[in-house]
């Protein structure tokens, strides 16, 4: 019979485990456990990541496949006394407590709770209204892979690196690749989306073949989609070394870019993790050492909207409207303004 208890000591912590024997992901092998003593092996490279962010939970409670899982972004009862929490203001202007990844301890925390992925936001406890990260989400669509977001990453690496600006880029864990930058955070979530999607209508110019930014999946083809409203309010990816939930337990890593072409997704799990960042290090180690301007992109936006009459594009259906957001209207269901006969539609 196995233990009811255990503790994780992290960062001069001692993080209570019940049920450690408890199997989170079944086919991996991977018990409650091994993910508490995984955060706290990686704790400094798992903090960089999430230093004071707010996250949301992807909750099992039985583990995957266990029946049950949710998103849990108020604070759930039952927090520890020295768990945090930060003041978030969601898309319809409400307003609630989200835990807050304070100190290390905290992810570990997070595993007596069956959260198998953490999504941080990409804003600090002190101004929850102003993204210090800037997010570029390569989502490969049907009929591309891994192999073709690894290309696509490389042609967005050369782009920032002529705007001045230094990512950093992990696998999501899944199929797709995540850029990050460190941004002064001057702006608002609605400039942040801007300057995502005029970097990506450029990226399409330059390689329309590859990249597509169309919302709608019909017309999306076998490209890379970026998806621009992972930076919309209350859109967040999962966290540089979080698990996703996966049979594997993959882990979203980040890689130098000099590694990106000798990798595959697979070869980062939550039993690989520990020992690659022991020999090779965290690729993130210095994400935090400059906060770029968006200027640069928020003037390429300007030119798409005056020279091109590229304006924004659709939120995320559950959004109020936004000002001047185009028709959230699938082009093959759209209808015109008017009829054949001249009245209105």
């Amino acid at each position: 019979m196995g233990s009811a208890e255990a503790h994780v000591e992290v960062s001069g912590r001692s993080v209570r485990i019940s049920s450690p024997d408890k199997l989170l992901f079944p086919e991996a092998g991977v018990s409650k456990l091994d993910l508490a003593t995984y955060y706290a092996d990686l704790a400094d490279a798992v903090f960089r990541g999430l230093a004071d962010r707010p996250v949301a939970l992807n909750r099992f409670p039985d583990g995957l496949g266990g029946g049950k899982s949710f998103y849990t972004k108020a604070a759930p009862k039952g927090m520890p006394d020295w768990a945090q929490t930060a003041r978030v203001t969601f898309p319809s202007g409400r307003t609630g407590d989200e835990v807050c990844i304070t100190e290390p301890a905290t992810a570990v925390w997070t595993v007596q709770m069956g959260a198998l992925e953490l999504h941080p936001w990409p804003v600090r406890r002190a101004d929850t209204d102003h993204p210090d990260e800037l997010r570029i989400d390569l989502d490969p669509q049907p009929g591309t892979d891994f192999a073709e977001a690894v290309a696509v990453a490389g042609e967005a690496h050369a782009l920032f690196e002529e705007l001045g600006m230094r990512p950093f880029v992990k696998t999501s864990g899944g199929r797709g690749l995540h850029l990050l930058v460190r941004i002064e955070p001057r702006w608002t979530f609605v400039e942040a989306r801007r300057a995502v999607i005029a970097f990506a209508r450029e990226l399409e110019r330059r390689r329309p073949d590859r990249v597509t930014t169309s919302w709608w999946k019909e017309e999306r083809g076998e490209r890379i989609f970026i998806d621009f409203n992972q930076m919309a309010r209350d859109r967040m990816t999962v966290a540089a070394y979080s698990p996703r939930a996966r049979p594997e337990a993959t882990v979203s890593m980040p890689v130098l870019w000099a590694d990106l072409g000798d990798v595959e997704p697979g070869d980062f799990t939550v039993k690989t993790v520990p020992a690659l960042v022991a020999a090779k290090g965290d690729a993130d180690a210095e994400i935090d050492d400059v906060a770029h301007s968006l200027e640069r992109l928020l003037e390429m936006a300007d030119r798409d909207e005056k020279d091109r009459g590229l304006g924004d594009l659709p939120y995320p259906p559950d959004f109020p409207k936004m000002p001047g957001e185009p028709k959230r209207v699938q082009p093959s269901k759209a209808r015109p303004s008017t009829d054949e006969e001249g009245s209105a539609s």
